[in-house]
């Protein structure tokens, strides 16, 4: 309850493969989507996922932006869902495939993702 933001983005994602790992419940879902701004928790047949669209000023800058988010997974561990939609629009979804829902691990790369110095990348 006590958390920061900053808490959040310097934390370490924790293995998919860990055996405590546990889908969260909406509920502890909701008390940690503030920390992450702009991302939206959906719901989707009762699998929870983390969502979020940026408008990108070129194709081009939209695949250098996935770039920029991929070296983050990658450094983590942990690899979001990226999606190049029409020419300018960039869509990524959280969610830890492993336990069908998502955990704490899907907060701290969306707080890595929303630290991210991207504004020459997105339309304002």
């Amino acid at each position: 309850m006590g958390h920061k933001l900053e808490d959040l983005s310097s934390k370490k994602c924790v293995p998919c493969n860990s055996k405590e790992m546990r889908a969260m419940t909406e509920q502890a879902a909701n008390e940690l989507i503030p920390q992450v701004p702009e991302w939206t928790l959906v719901n989707e047949s009762g699998r929870l996922r983390l969502s979020r669209s940026w408008k990108v000023k070129t194709y081009l800058k939209g695949l250098e932006f996935f770039q920029a988010v991929a070296n983050v997974a990658e450094a983590e561990g942990h690899h979001p869902d990226l999606h190049l939609a029409e020419w300018n629009k960039v869509k990524i979804e959280i969610w830890t495939h492993a336990v069908g829902g998502v955990t704490e691990s899907d907060f701290i790369i969306a707080a890595k993702i929303n630290r991210l110095n991207l504004h020459d990348l997105v339309r304002r």
